[in-house]
């Protein structure tokens, strides 16, 4: 059911009310991280069926391992260290201060927003409320509408859950997500397109909230010369098709030595031949979620080929079904920079592949584009990995393989430039819910009193001592 756009202000003002009378402690913290999980697992069957209902078909094992994995992972990682990440840190403070010392106290913000996308709308909706609910938070969660039945399922598991003065999840049209990102929320987390993503960070402006942007962008795959074997382009291919290649990491094209270009492509035909055998008969791969992106990726594939681009279907002679929306896994060539295709991100099961003669150019191709919010580098030769680190920035990088870099809880997620600010997972999204707040402790006696007028010479020779 929809939310009227006029009860946001008053589901804001009753969260923050409630969080002022009573900040969550860790006790409850950890409490409502373990109902969360209890409710949640019994709920994954239903949550694969609706997600794949939403898409048209999805894999059941796409879902469980990529939405309903990582969301058990990230509450167990949680509540195996919150107590820790709770204890106020102490620090040294500077020598010229000495005895006083230091600390860092980490304290929940408030009301925390979280707006989630459709791609992976239950993964990208309760991580973050994860960690927004372990830094001691209130959340209004805003989950997509291209998603409605996932959407749904997700209010009632919340509902259950949490009384809706903690955590309430919205549901809405384009106008209520505007109206949502203009809330006066002590922080805002947004997931979704580069465009979108503007517009979010504009609305938030006027209340100065603090947001956290998770985009997307062109995340190029790097094979260096000699690289191209069967192992390699399998792990590439995994990346790239996993939920129909709409996924904001997922190689978005790759970069290769020209002379293995061919290699590569039959290396490509062969992986999805053993791994897709059928679109038709089989439920293994993802439909395009909605019918405008199933007619944008078919329009950018016209223009490609239009404009002289080799497009090939793989595996061999297989049709996709526009009834369905199934797009079959393709592989393009040779297309121009200038074609839709090579500017924006595909989101799709399409992979462009550009050739290079020297590594280096391979590193300024990447370098003269946006930085990505992942890069992903496929080499033995560790110096030469070392050289692309070096030389390139990215959100999140994985060397030898692809997308597993997502769901390290160790690991900070989050995207740097056009591809988003910010970060969370793990103790970095602990972090960003919270703010550290530092805390000075004066000692009972201090020479910092010595300072104090009238200056006179005994103060002259301490600013002596002190600008030395």
């Amino acid at each position: 059911m929809d939310t009227p756009v006029f009860r946001l202000h008053d589901l804001l003002q009753r969260q923050r009310e409630a969080w002022r009378l009573r900040v969550p402690d860790c006790a409850q913290r950890m409490d409502d991280l373990a109902r969360l999980r209890v409710a949640f697992k019994a709920r994954l069957e239903d949550f694969a069926r609706a997600v794949s209902d939403d898409f048209g078909q999805r894999p059941r094992a796409e879902t469980l391992l990529a939405d309903g994995m990582p969301v058990l992972h990230e509450i167990d990682h949680v509540r195996r260290h919150l107590k820790r990440w709770l204890r106020p840190r102490r620090v040294a403070a500077d020598a010229t201060f000495w005895p006083a010392h230091c600390t860092i106290v980490p304290k929940p913000l408030g009301v925390v927003g979280v707006v989630s996308p459709w791609n992976y709308p239950v993964n990208l909706a309760l991580v973050p409320l994860v960690d927004a609910l372990a830094a001691g938070n209130h959340v209004l969660l805003k989950p997509s509408e291209h998603t409605p039945r996932t959407s749904a399922l997700l209010a009632g598991l919340v509902a259950e859950v949490f009384p809706p003065e903690r955590v309430v999840v919205v549901q809405g049209d384009p106008a209520l997500a505007a109206a949502f990102a203009a809330l006066p929320f002590d922080h805002l987390l947004f997931t979704g397109s580069t465009m979108v993503g503007a517009k979010v960070l504009a609305a938030a402006a006027p209340n100065l909230t603090p947001v956290t942007l998770e985009l997307g962008g062109k995340s190029p795959a790097i094979i260096a010369p000699g690289c191209v074997n069967a192992r390699n382009v399998a792990r590439i291919a995994a990346g790239k098709f996993l939920n129909a290649g709409q996924t904001c990491i997922a190689p978005d094209y790759v970069l290769l030595h020209e002379a293995e270009r061919d290699a590569f492509v039959q290396h490509l035909r062969a992986d999805i031949a053993a791994h897709y055998p059928s679109l038709r008969e089989r439920g293994d791969f993802a439909s395009i979620v909605n019918d405008g992106q199933y007619a944008r990726l078919r329009a950018w594939l016209d223009e490609a080929r239009a404009a002289g681009a080799q497009v090939a279907t793989l595996p061999d002679g297989e049709a996709d079904d526009p009834a369905r929306r199934l797009l079959a896994p393709t592989v393009v060539l040779d297309a121009p920079e200038s074609t839709t295709l090579m500017r924006e991100e595909i989101f799709g099961p399409v992979l462009p592949v550009v050739t290079y003669r020297d590594f280096d150019a391979a590193l300024d191709y990447v370098n003269a584009r946006p930085r990505p919010l992942s890069l992903y580098v496929f080499d033995d030769d560790r110096a030469r990995i070392g050289r692309v680190l070096a030389a390139c920035t990215a959100g999140s990088v994985a060397v030898n393989d692809c997308v597993l870099q997502f769901v390290q809880s160790r690991l900070p997620f989050g995207g740097v430039g056009p591809s988003g600010m910010g970060a969370y997972h793990g103790h970095a999204g602990f972090l960003e819910f919270s703010k550290q707040m530092p805390v000075f402790h004066q000692a009972r006696w201090t020479a910092v009193g010595w300072l104090r007028p009238p200056y006179g010479a005994r103060v002259e020779r301490l600013l002596r001592f002190l600008l030395r």
